[in-house]
């Protein structure tokens, strides 16, 4: 993998650059759309290539591990000939998912073991073999295996929590310095900044990571529940540390709003299920505001769900039909809200690139953050 530093915003930490895979290129800043389990919920793959503008998406260790196991995925040849994706893919290792089981896991030094929601079967997931994992899967950025901590957390907890992490990191490098992709392709690994919402915590967790000098880093342990200022001011020191020439990636953030000051914070790389989540409830986001499309105020607007929007469905469908399937419950309506929405996470982001590039990102987005921000 490669990362090219194009610009600098001369306002903020804004960047942009080029990511490059042996699955092809991402411009950056970027949204990933979340494939959790080998697809992006009520979405097609043609429809992410060709009308959302998807230039990578992620999948997850933990849910892929149990279905559809590792076998089937090294029989198949990894998640790109299963799910029929052929650009870039990342995978999340599987340490929030653990974290969000608390009465279904046990972390200890070996690593962490569990009862999977499917059936109660226990499992061990360890550095070593979620690299072997996601060396199967097969994502183009592996995520390294780190325990996500909760909000609120006391300090002694996170501090231990983070020196953990730091150890599972060594463990992993040294694994994935060992072993290759099962299926004939480059691989990086990306190790995670924790440390919960304290400043020194952060800062050595920061410079830790940094001194791995990997291919890209993340900050995770950021969109579990802190306040949004709590988050901005993570981020903005964990940016200052890790280095300018390697991708940032900001994991499981988040609203509009939030990418927009993610992004003039020195921010690459972002995801989150809001986009598609959100979308099976009713709500749109659009440039002018997000809307719930299930009130009674759309039942007989019948002009374009989006007049401003990037994707077919924003013309082709109106807002009084999209209620109409939200509300008698049809499939459709997921997958017309979910491509909408995508449309314009990734709309958004490229339109960032583009002021970043042009060298007035500040005060569009400041504009734009109003504007999304918005009730409609």
């Amino acid at each position: 993998m490669k990362f090219e530093l194009l610009t600098t915003d001369p306002n903020s930490k804004a960047r942009a650059g080029i990511i490059t895979t042996d699955h092809g290129q991402i411009l950056t800043p970027i949204f990933m759309p979340v494939g959790t389990q080998g697809t992006v919920k009520a979405v097609h793959q043609h429809e992410l290539k060709e009308d959302i503008k998807a230039q990578i998406i992620l999948g997850n260790t933990y849910h892929l591990y149990l279905r559809p196991g590792v076998e089937a995925l090294k029989k198949v040849g990894g998640l790109h000939k299963f799910n029929g994706w052929d650009s870039p893919i990342l995978t999340d290792s599987g340490g929030y998912q653990v974290f969000s089981l608390s009465d279904r896991r046990k972390i200890k030094e070996e690593g962490a073991t569990f009862s999977s929601h499917i059936d109660g079967s226990k499992h061990l997931f360890s550095p070593e073999n979620v690299m072997d994992i996601e060396r199967v899967i097969g994502a183009d950025i592996m995520m390294a295996f780190d325990e996500c901590t909760p909000y609120p957390c006391d300090y002694n907890y996170a501090k231990n929590s983070m020196h953990l992490t730091h150890r599972w990191l060594d463990r992993c490098i040294t694994r994935f310095n060992e072993t290759e992709c099962a299926h004939g392709y480059s691989q990086a690994l990306f190790p995670i900044v924790q440390g919960s919402t304290y400043k020194d915590l952060r800062t050595q967790s920061a410079e830790y990571i940094a001194s791995k000098g990997a291919e890209g880093n993340a900050i995770g342990g950021l969109s579990v529940g802190e306040p949004v200022e709590d988050m901005y001011e993570m981020t903005d020191l964990v940016t200052s540390i890790l280095p300018t020439d390697k991708p940032r990636y900001l994991m499981g953030v988040g609203t509009p709003a939030n990418i927009l000051e993610g992004i003039a914070l020195g921010v690459d790389m972002f995801d989150c299920v809001m986009p598609t989540r959100n979308a099976r409830n009713g709500m749109l986001f659009t440039n002018e505001g997000f809307i719930n499309i299930r009130n009674k105020k759309w039942e007989h607007d019948f002009t374009p769900i989006d007049p401003n929007g990037t994707s077919y469905v924003d013309s082709f469908y109106s807002k009084a039909y999209l209620r109409h399937l939200m509300i008698t419950k049809e499939i459709l309506g997921s997958q017309i809200a979910s491509v909408h929405n995508l449309a314009f996470y990734l709309w958004l982001v490229g339109e960032a690139r583009k002021h970043i590039l042009a060298g007035d990102f500040v005060a569009w987005k400041n504009k734009m953050v109003v504007q999304v921000s918005q009730r409609l």
